[in-house]
């Protein structure tokens, strides 16, 4: 009795169709913003540790820009 219940979860899983071709649009997007952002701060840099914060800069900006933006809305 347990086989024929494994076999029927198995089956139902497989007939189960999956769609993934949207799920790395926003992944892309970051990425691109990521390297956007360290080009802008290490051409800017004029120290290594500049440089370095630039780095971390790149990193957290998106997380900054929400902010400012909740901030500027007063939410």
């Amino acid at each position: 009795m347990e086989n024929a219940n494994h076999n029927d979860v198995k089956t139902k899983i497989s007939k189960k169709k999956y769609s993934n071709s949207s799920s790395c649009g926003g992944g892309a997007v970051y990425g691109l913003g990521i390297i956007g952002a360290l080009f802008y701060f290490l051409s800017t840099a004029s120290t290594f540790w500049i440089g370095v914060l630039g780095v971390l800069k790149a990193i957290v900006w998106p997380a900054i820009f929400v902010y400012e933006i909740f901030k500027y809305l007063q939410i």
